[in-house]
């Protein structure tokens, strides 16, 4: 018997606490979605911090040459990796990734999937750390210069503090971003959050119901990314008055 018929329940309610109950309580079926949220945020989390080890990479290279022409080849090598990644699509590169480098590794899965997200998201991170470091006025690099650093000392002391203090809030929405783009992981057969889902919706033939779960749970998940995001933005703008 459902627990919840104990309670008194208006009767437009009723096919919606019976559609919820079923597809979430029924079997404990809401622990799809908790298994399935825990590794989404084990990919997502691991993924963007290889994203920002490769995005620095990419950034200082590539603004390396455009301040001083250096490094020719690597930032060649970096165009085109920029090309590649932003010029098609995540569920694509995950599948070439899978099946074209580890399907005969036995790799676990989520490893795959961290390192295939991680790969994409160092392409936009690569742009948002570039875009931060050519943000910082010419004269920076020549107060450098005047105190006696080299390049290399003038990037680590003064350019790149400053340069990292712009792009925090941009980096901050691209972890939200790649919440969401980590969806896709389930062509891989991960549980993931809307694996989880779907699993559910195999099991009750229910399709509503399981997807407005793992829709709601996204939502949520992104509102609080949202909001330490913008607490930051705030915190990084009264600092600079």
């Amino acid at each position: 018997m459902n627990t919840y018929l104990a309670v008194n329940i208006p009767k437009f309610l009723k096919p919606f606490c019976d559609s919820f109950y079923k597809n979430f309580i029924v079997k404990d079926r809401y622990q799809y979605l908790i298994d399935g949220l825990v590794n989404t945020l084990k990919v997502t989390i691991c993924a963007v911090l290889l994203g920002i080890l490769i995005g620095f990479l990419v950034g200082i290279i590539r603004s390396t040459y455009d301040n001083t022409g250096k490094l020719k080849i690597l930032n060649a090598i970096c165009k085109v990796y920029l090309t590649v990644i932003r010029g098609t699509p995540v569920v694509v590169q995950l599948l070439l990734i899978y099946y074209g480098i580890f399907r005969t590794a036995n790799v676990d899965k989520l490893i795959v999937a961290i390192v295939a997200f991680g790969i994409n998201s160092g392409a936009y991170v690569a742009e948002i750390i570039r875009s931060g470091i050519m943000s910082i006025d010419q004269g920076q690099f020549e107060a450098g210069r005047s105190l006696g650093f080299n390049y290399i000392q003038t990037m680590r002391y003064v350019i790149m503090p400053q340069a990292v203090k712009n792009v925090l809030p941009a980096l901050g929405n691209e972890f939200i971003v790649l919440l969401k783009e980590t969806s896709v992981a389930g062509y891989l057969s991960i549980q993931d959050l809307t694996k989880g889902g779907d699993i559910i919706r195999s099991q009750t033939y229910a399709p509503f119901m399981p997807m407005i779960g793992v829709a709601v749970i996204y939502l949520v998940l992104v509102m609080i990314f949202s909001y330490f995001v913008q607490k930051l933005e705030r915190r990084l703008n009264n600092g600079s008055h």
